[in-house]
């Protein structure tokens, strides 16, 4: 079903204008990503058991699975796909789809003949399921995301190169600030969703998206006309780039496919294009990878 995909490769096949898209068949003549790179997916999980996104997996290699011992004693038992902060555990399936369907963006297996394709065809996925009971993000458990990426990276030599954060909202904190800014520390760029509340981001703060760090990519969405979307939050100094965001095909739980629309189906395009960059120039810097996307955009 690629050619639905329209932000990819915009063809007119949604009414909307030809080209409008991140000219990404134009980049895999050159590359289709690595499945040496790891991209972080901090939202609702990720259903692993998916056949679009299964093989795409990042798997621990440090944990025997089901054996209810951390065997690579990093704080975790059976941390096997990545972990479940909101609820307290390391099961991060998805029960809601949200963190599915970004997932798919960033990271379906591609030329398979199945489904959809991720921006990356091979980039491993790291489910780290924020969510807790409600479907909330609630900043204590993106906050250990944060921790467990650091972690993975610094200690184990988990090669994560850009978190996906398609979540938000009005209350910003010194602590989760401080754990981003930890995380970008260790070589993680943060992309984040600007919101859908069509406001301007420099008026009225949105957080994770607006705080003060060189590593974070804040994210508006677009429509196939390359227009910004009218529920998209923007932002001359807060929002740093626009990427497609409306009637977006991605994979969805139980095995599906299905349409979303929102920043947070924009955000990934762009973490999906940070881990394509990453796995083509293998220890680029943050700071190199976040200018690369701004200039080229």
């Amino acid at each position: 079903r690629f050619s639905e995909q329209w932000g990819f490769n915009n063809t007119g096949q949604t009414g909307g204008t030809p080209d409008a898209d991140i000219d990404l068949p134009e980049a895999w003549d050159n590359f289709t990503g690595s499945n040496k790179t790891v991209i972080a997916i901090v939202d609702t999980g990720v259903d692993y058991n998916h056949p679009d996104l299964r093989a795409n997996m990042w798997v621990n290699p440090g944990e025997i699975a089901g054996d209810g011992i951390d065997n690579d004693g990093n704080g975790y038992i059976d941390d096997i796909y990545g972990i479940d902060p909101g609820s307290g555990d390391s099961d991060p399936m998805d029960e809601d789809g949200h963190g599915t369907h970004v997932a798919g963006t960033t990271s379906a297996v591609g030329n398979n003949g199945v489904g959809v394709s991720g921006v990356n065809w091979n980039a491993k996925i790291m489910a780290l399921k924020g969510a807790d009971a409600s479907g909330g993000l609630p900043q204590s458990a993106t906050i250990e995301a944060m921790g467990y990426m650091v972690t993975m990276k610094t200690r184990y030599g988990v090669n994560i190169v850009v978190s996906n954060n398609s979540y938000g909202g009005l209350g910003g904190s010194q602590a989760s600030r401080d754990a981003i800014a930890a995380s970008i520390g260790a070589g993680i760029v943060f992309v984040a969703a600007a919101g859908n509340s069509g406001t301007d981001n420099d008026v009225i703060g949105s957080y994770p998206a607006g705080y003060d760090l060189p590593g974070i990519i804040a994210v508006a969405a677009t429509d196939d006309n390359d227009r910004l979307a009218g529920f998209s939050q923007y932002g001359l100094t807060t929002v740093d780039v626009g990427a497609p965001g409306v009637a977006i095909l991605s994979t969805t739980l139980g095995g599906g496919y299905g349409l979303l629309q929102g920043t947070s189906m924009a955000s990934p395009h762009v973490a999906g294009v940070v881990g394509l960059l990453a796995g083509a120039v293998p220890g680029a810097s943050v700071a190199s990878l976040k200018s690369a996307i701004l200039l080229g955009a």
